[in-house]
C-alpha cells in the first residue's frame, strides 16, 4: 500500500505516518523502484497498533520502548506487558476522570434544559 492509501485506511496524516517510522514506533517501510513507500500488511498492523495505542492517550516514551524491546525478541516479553499493563492503569485513571467530567457536563445541560424550558413556559403563558 502506498502512504496515501495508509493515510487515508486509518485515518491519520502522511505526516504522522513518516514521524512514526523516522523516531521507531514502525519498522523502516521498504521503498518500491521509485523509492516510494510501500506498506506491507505487517506494517499495516505495526501502524494500526500505534495509531490505537496513541489514540488511548499512550506517550510516545512508552511507545518507543515497547516497540525497542519487542525488536529484541521474545525475551523481552515480561517487559513489555508491564509497560502495557502500567499504560493500561493510567488509561483506566482518565477514564475514570472523564467519567465524572461526562456526568458532570451532563448535568450542566440538565440545568440548561430546565432553565429553557422554564422560559418557553412563560413566554407561552405570557402570549396567552
Amino acid at each position: 500500500m502506498t502512504i496515501t492509501e495508509v493515510s487515508e485506511k486509518y485515518d491519520v496524516s502522511q505526516d504522522t505516518l513518516r514521524y512514526y517510522e523516522r523516531i521507531g514506533l514502525i519498522p523502516r517501510v521498504n521503498r518500491n523502484k521509485s523509492g516510494f513507500r510501500n506498506y506491507t500488511e505487517e506494517d499495516c498492523k505495526w501502524t494500526e497498533f500505534v495509531i490505537c495505542m496513541r489514540s488511548a492517550g499512550l506517550p510516545i516514551e512508552a511507545l518507543i520502548e515497547y516497540v525497542n524491546l519487542f525488536q529484541q525478541g521474545d525475551d523481552t516479553s515480561e517487559a513489555r506487558k508491564e509497560i502495557l499493563l502500567e499504560q493500561r492503569r493510567l488509561l483506566i485513571a482518565r477514564m475514570e476522570i472523564m467519567q465524572k467530567t461526562l456526568e458532570r457536563m451532563n448535568h450542566k445541560i440538565e440545568r440548561y434544559e430546565l432553565i429553557i424550558v422554564k422560559r418557553e413556559k412563560e413566554l407561552k403563558r405570557s402570549k396567552d
